[in-house]
């Protein structure tokens, strides 16, 4: 897969998640970038990532997520 079609599919994820289609995925995307992007929502976001591309995180991974440039990386490493 390739990282234009991961975008895509996380821009899709993002905009369920949150319920906002005016985010914009982009590498340099963190939590403080998006507004009800707490704990809570966070898992919910990891879980519908995980259900999205059929791979699972360990929670050592998911800790050390700081902006959605590392999530596709984690992904491209496993699909």
């Amino acid at each position: 897969m390739e990282e234009a079609q991961i975008y895509a599919r996380l821009g899709e994820v993002f905009h369920d998640v949150f319920d906002d289609d005016s985010i914009r995925v982009a590498p340099d995307l963190s939590a403080k970038d998006v507004d009800g992007w707490d704990s809570l929502t966070h898992i919910r976001l990891i879980l519908t990532v995980e259900k999205a591309f059929k791979i699972r995180f360990s929670t050592a991974e998911v800790g050390k997520l700081q902006k959605v440039g590392d999530l596709v990386e984690l992904i491209k490493s496993r699909v």
